[in-house]
């Protein structure tokens, strides 16, 4: 008789240390260019179902910078990675993304990462995540300037490298550096100077 009980094997352990951990998926959707109204309606169809599903936290959206790029990019955040992948694989989303494959010049595409929840959450802490308000508002004040400077900087790059032509390629750097710019830099020294209030 095997003595390990599932809650104390390591990879149980292991498995549930990743579940506490949060995840977040960024979804990236090339939208042709005469169908970007039809994706908006669409999006207005598909946001309420994703913050409806259990463990959701927060969903922002980056539209394209108009004459540079067509990507629309979906960040949604869920509390485990459970809930997470539940709501990729749902038949609502897998019915949503049939729906919205007409209005796309590529697929539906998107990665996963496990832990960017934390944001929120102080070292070695065991409090409460902030109440979803505070987490939205200080998400997006701390997207909007990065979303706003980034493309800026990247464009003449791209211009001097013969790569300006490229939008796909454009919005994978865009998207790269904020995401990256989120998580590495901007949010664990944004959060610690707004812990206060976050944890009023």
């Amino acid at each position: 008789m095997n003595r390990d009980t599932p809650s104390t094997r390591p990879d149980a352990v292991a498995r549930s240390a990743d579940a506490d951990a949060g995840a977040t998926a960024v979804i990236s959707h090339r939208v042709r260019h005469d169908r970007q109204a039809d994706y908006e309606h669409w999006m207005a169809e598909i946001a309420p179902l994703s913050k409806a599903a259990p463990g959701h936290l927060d969903w922002h959206v980056i539209r394209p910078i108009p004459g540079l790029t067509e990507m629309f990019t979906v960040i949604i955040r869920f509390d485990t990675c459970d809930h997470l992948q539940a709501w990729m694989d749902s038949a609502d989303r897998k019915r949503l993304i049939e729906a919205v494959a007409p209005l796309l010049e590529s697929g539906d595409d998107f990665f996963i990462r496990s832990g960017l929840d934390f944001w929120f959450t102080p070292a070695g802490a065991r409090a409460k995540l902030p109440v979803r308000w505070k987490q939205a508002l200080v998400t997006w004040s701390a997207i909007y300037p990065l979303v706003l400077l980034v493309p800026l900087l990247v464009a003449p790059v791209l211009r001097a490298l013969g790569l300006a032509g490229h939008p796909p390629l454009t919005m994978l750097a865009v998207t790269g550096i904020v995401v990256s710019l989120m998580v590495y830099v901007v949010m664990p020294r944004y959060t610690r100077l707004l812990r206060r209030w976050l944890f009023a």
